[in-house]
């Protein structure tokens, strides 16, 4: 039998026809060797081709790439993350959004911090925009994680302590993964923040509205989430 992949990345996706093709590219880019990758898109109830376009971007990768498309029947990120994760084979779990990319170094210097015996941590986010706003931004919620120690946002997680960990809670709609970290971290896993790689997000929140105001909204519903407030409000 053919020797397990090392990192998988799950992918959840809801009417992201728009998006979810570039993130899957930025999987099959990695330095990582194919046959040590796995992508899993689970698709959650969607309205347009999200699909299709996933399926299309699969069929693209090399044969040494595991996985493939789950469709779900019912939105839920929480969700679709879990399922998606009880699904790979791969020993690490990166938890990738949608509207993300990668960048080409994130599985080996994920895998470079495994290696120091951390077996779960946050990942540094960018912003996927010129706009300095948006890169400030992101740059003011990477820096305010580091000085208070917050590990949310996006993800890696061994497979076998997440799975053993319960997964992320479904009943949250936003900052489930912080819920989860800090769970873990209450059972006495040390964690790390994965800051020599980056995963590169969409910006798109950042814009609705007038005169910038998405801006303090976002940073607002985040703040009350990491509070523990509105996290299973819509998002």
């Amino acid at each position: 039998m053919d020797a397990a992949p090392r990192v998988a990345f799950v992918i959840p996706a809801r009417n992201e026809s728009g998006y979810i093709g570039g993130a899957v590219a930025s999987i099959l880019a990695q330095t990582l060797g194919a046959d040590q990758l796995e992508v899993i898109v689970a698709e959650n109830g969607s309205r347009d081709d999200t699909a299709a376009v996933a399926r299309a971007a699969i069929a693209k990768a090399p044969t040494k790439v595991r996985g493939g498309l789950l469709a779900l029947d019912a939105a839920g990120i929480a969700r679709a993350k879990n399922t998606g994760a009880r699904a790979a084979r791969a020993d690490v779990l990166i938890f990738l959004d949608a509207d993300s990319r990668a960048a080409p170094d994130l599985a080996e210097r994920v895998l470079g911090w495994v290696g120091r015996g951390y077996r779960a941590g946050s990942i540094r986010m960018i912003a996927d925009s010129p706009d300095p706003v948006d890169r400030r931004f992101f740059q003011l919620i990477d820096w305010g994680k580091r000085l208070f120690g917050i590990h949310a946002n996006m993800l890696f997680c061994d497979r076998r302590l997440f799975l053993a960990s319960g997964g992320f809670d479904e009943t949250i709609r936003l900052a489930e993964d912080l819920e989860f970290l800090v769970r873990v971290e209450r059972r006495g896993v040390r964690l790390c923040h994965v800051s020599d790689s980056w995963i590169a997000t969409s910006a798109r929140r950042l814009h609705q509205g007038r005169f910038r105001l998405g801006v303090p909204a976002m940073f607002f519903r985040w703040l009350l989430a990491q509070l523990g407030i509105g996290r299973r409000w819509r998002y």
